[in-house]
């Protein structure tokens, strides 16, 4: 009973902690990804046409589509190098509010009068020591000339621009190492992409639903878009969690079948001590489907006491640390504090299913060898 308790209260903790981080990345991923993503099925970008967009105007819940050009380049400030990803957006990613709660530092814009304006992570601010609203000081971008590619030794090899560090933005390393978001227009003219896109980002209006829409979606443009949500957008991460979650369940179910087994021989050595005890009961006119009964009932007794223990223990921590936090992660620069976690039903259910259904198991036998002892076998 002590061993099923501990594993399932095992169960219970750490399904939770691995729905907390998934919950965590959707959160964290969210407030940069947005809603739906439009991206050509193949090549890195796409032409952007009215036709497109008559498409797209055709299905209903689109409430903001933004123009998106995505690539390496090079960034400088005050003789520093890096290489960032510039990501160009139009005017209206600002009324999409995502990363409205993001802004570590100045204003979230673009644009302001005549003068352009490119939001960085806080990792590239950090490692380049960039100044907020420096006139004197701006940020430069280089990129290679496709056309005198090449001739890299070519004075104009590479087109370049410069924008005024406006604002900084803190979501996570990956992002915040790399990024730097620009108007599209500088982004169109640096890297040269014309009418071409390397994605649409798509918020919806209240009401509808992103699977309603995407379905909509992926109909209207056919086989030549992909229409990603945020999940799919980062499949890969998504996927990793998920197979660690079903790596949990069997290995945890791999000990609770071996903990069974100790039921199974408790049942077997109690079937050989109580043969007399059986004999005596069909004596007084027990049938076989009591005697079996009684021996399923034990190894049921002994599994659901451990587990419902277990169960209990199980929700009780994550219970505390999910309202309290009271156990920290103990690193200074992560974003959350303490081991994120998340309670769900589905598991405290397939827990109890998969106990239920070893506890039958290994009870089974014992009480089916018990069901067959012969009253003239202890008749003297």
């Amino acid at each position: 009973m002590l061993v099923v308790t501990l594993i399932t209260f095992s169960m219970i903790v750490v399904l939770s902690v691995l729905n907390g981080m998934e919950d965590v990345i959707r959160n964290l991923y969210n407030s940069f990804d947005p809603e739906l993503k439009v991206m050509a099925s193949s090549g890195k970008s796409f032409v952007i046409s009215e036709d497109l967009y008559g498409k797209m105007r055709k299905v209903g819940g689109i409430d903001i589509i933004t123009e998106v050009i995505e690539d390496n380049a090079i960034m400088a400030y005050k003789g520093e190098k890096d290489v960032v990803k510039i990501k160009g957006v139009s005017n209206n990613f600002i009324a999409q509010h995502r990363m409205d709660s993001m802004m570590a530092g100045g204003k979230l814009m673009l644009k302001e009068g005549d003068t352009n304006y490119a939001i960085l992570g806080a990792g590239l601010q950090y490692k380049l020591s960039v100044s907020l609203n420096d006139p004197f000081a701006p940020l430069t971008f280089y990129y290679p000339n496709r056309k005198k590619i090449k001739k890299p030794d070519a004075p104009d090899a590479f087109n370049f621009g410069s924008l005024q560090a406006g604002g900084i933005f803190a979501i996570e390393k990956q992002y915040d190492d790399y990024y730097v978001f620009v108007p599209l227009e500088f982004a169109q003219e640096l890297l040269e992409y014309g009418d071409k896109r390397t994605s649409l980002e798509l918020k919806l209006k209240p009401g509808f639903t992103i699977p309603q829409v995407q379905k909509n979606l992926k109909l209207a443009l056919g086989e030549k878009f992909l229409v990603l949500n945020s999940d799919e957008q980062h499949s890969g991460i998504i996927r990793a969690i998920r197979v660690e979650k079903l790596a949990v369940y069997i290995i945890l179910t791999l000990l609770l079948a071996v903990s069974s087994i100790g039921i199974y021989f408790c049942l077997t050595m109690l079937t050989i001590r109580k043969r007399k005890d059986i004999a005596i009961l069909k004596s007084m006119g027990a049938t076989s489907t009591i005697i079996k009964r009684i021996f399923m009932s034990e190894g049921m007794i002994i599994s659901f006491s451990g587990a419902l223990i277990g169960l209990a223990g199980g929700f009780l921590i994550c219970y505390l640390q999910q309202t309290t936090g009271f156990v920290p992660l103990g690193m200074e620069t992560s974003m959350v504090k303490s081991y994120p976690v998340k309670l769900e039903w589905m598991d405290f259910m397939t827990t109890s299913i998969i106990i239920f259904a070893l506890t039958v198991i290994a009870s089974y036998v014992p009480a089916l060898k018990a069901s067959r002892v012969e009253i003239m076998e202890h008749i003297k």
